[in-house]
């Protein structure tokens, strides 16, 4: 039975670890797509109401007389969200030291257009709301939401080199790793510092497991979920928690690639040798050596490569579509849409994802390759560049999620932003999209 999603013809034939995270990716972009068109259904809809008091109902855990209580919709965005920060934590750690950023001189290009692309829409969206109590969501306009750009890239096919996808992931991660920084370091109110230094401690008992070479996953998923409960207590979102996490994860496999080939031709001579069972099925002796070459497969793959494709189907599948579900449903007004979008929150944060962006994404590449410190892409161009700059103002995700810590408790600020976000991530997509298709060739 194929799990994924039966339109992706294009990766029948996957072969490599990078392959199967653009299916991932796209896999979600798609999903993501319905569910938001979902949840503006609904919130638009008899059922707007019944949709509204399902996300803010109660969910409690007690132990004795101590309890944590929160909405569903809080629990989606700091539980469960944790889980989509961790997948973020380990799609950087490996992109720093296998992929895209581990070479400098690959990596410097999209190095540095993310930088750019992060701070020229923070810029514009500050020039926008200088003074207003709405100026603290300059960090919403910042983020790209690489589900949905990398989805728009490969429908395109071959339209597009391979090595402007790879330059579009080294960019989206080290965007990723930014809005990480952001939320840590600007969106955090109060910071009680008992429980975050118990979530420090935990993270360094995960290092020493590290160390000390344990490759099973249970002691890590213990101390890490305390870990995420001191960070919750902490004041510091808790979903950092999951990006922290992921850097302790053992990136090196237990046994080495001589030493699996070494293993694995021993056992399959056992096999071959083995006493034969008469009719259907193994001997017994048979199936303890299959046993053995399945032990010897775990042994191989090193728990952060296993943590990394076991958990994008149900963070692909489940959720981001719950986040998208529980955050993207705005009641829409027509008659007063026009002049929504001319309010400074909305037309920040729409002038920062597409105009932001574009400068900061194509103009500082476009810098950088003239002044020769980095090179372009293999097959590609600058008008190519300049199409995936225009994707880079997909903020969706990860500005959704920021938009609800600038202004927490302030509805009409986060309507205003998700007005924003949507319409901006709809047309730097749209445009994006046919840009590569028509004009970037």
């Amino acid at each position: 039975m194929n799990l994924y999603a039966p339109w992706e013809r294009a990766f029948k034939k996957i072969s490599t670890p990078f392959e199967r995270f653009l299916h991932a990716q796209t896999t979600t972009g798609i999903v993501l797509m319905v569910m938001t068109l979902l949840a503006l259904i609904l919130a638009n809809s008899p059922l707007a109401e019944s949709y509204a008091h399902f996300f803010h109902m109660n969910i409690d855990f007690n132990v004795g007389e101590w309890k944590l209580s929160n909405t569903l919709h809080h629990w989606i965005n700091d539980g469960l969200m944790a889980i989509f920060f961790f997948i973020i934590g380990l799609e950087i750690k490996r992109e720093i030291l296998v992929g895209e950023l581990s070479n400098i001189r690959v990596a410097i290009l999209p190095i540095l257009a993310a930088i750019g692309g992060m701070v020229f829409p923070a810029l514009i969206y500050l020039a926008i709301n200088a003074g207003e109590a709405s100026a603290n969501g300059w960090g919403i306009s910042m983020a790209t939401d690489i589900a949905f750009a990398i989805s728009a890239l490969v429908l395109l096919g071959k339209r597009v080199p391979t090595a402007l996808v790879t330059f579009l992931v080294a960019l989206a991660i080290v965007d990723d790793l930014g809005a990480v920084l952001v939320i840590a370091f600007f969106y955090t109110e109060q910071i009680h510092f008992l429980p975050l230094m118990l979530a420090g401690g935990s993270f360094l008992i995960m290092v020493a497991f590290n160390r000390f070479g344990i490759h099973a996953i249970l002691p890590y998923f213990i101390v890490g979920l305390f870990m995420w409960f001191f960070m919750l207590e902490s004041g510091v979102h808790a979903t950092i928690a999951g990006v922290i996490a992921a850097m302790a994860i053992p990136s090196a496999p237990k046994k080495t690639a001589k030493g699996f080939a070494k293993e694995t031709a021993k056992l399959l001579a056992e096999f071959e040798n083995s006493p034969k069972q008469n009719g259907i099925g193994k001997s017994e002796t048979q199936k303890a050596i299959l046993l053995r070459m399945q032990e010897n497969i775990g042994k191989i793959t090193s728990p952060s490569s296993y943590l990394e494709h076991t958990l994008h189907l149900p963070v692909a599948l489940i959720i981001i579509p719950l986040f998208a579900l529980a955050n993207a449903g705005i009641s829409i007004d027509f008659s007063s849409m026009g002049s929504m979008l001319l309010e400074p929150i909305a037309l920040g944060i729409i002038l920062g994802l597409v105009l932001g962006k574009v400068l900061g994404i194509f103009g500082v590449a476009w810098i950088a390759i003239k002044l020769g410190i980095a090179k372009l892409p293999k097959e590609s161009n600058m008008s190519q560049i300049f199409g995936v700059a225009f994707l880079g103002g997909i903020g969706f995700t990860m500005s959704i999620f920021v938009a609800d810590l600038a202004f927490i408790g302030n509805d009409a600020f986060i309507l205003q932003a998700k007005v924003g976000i949507l319409t901006a991530s709809l047309f730097a997509g749209l445009f994006g999209y046919l840009w590569l298709r028509f004009a970037g060739k």
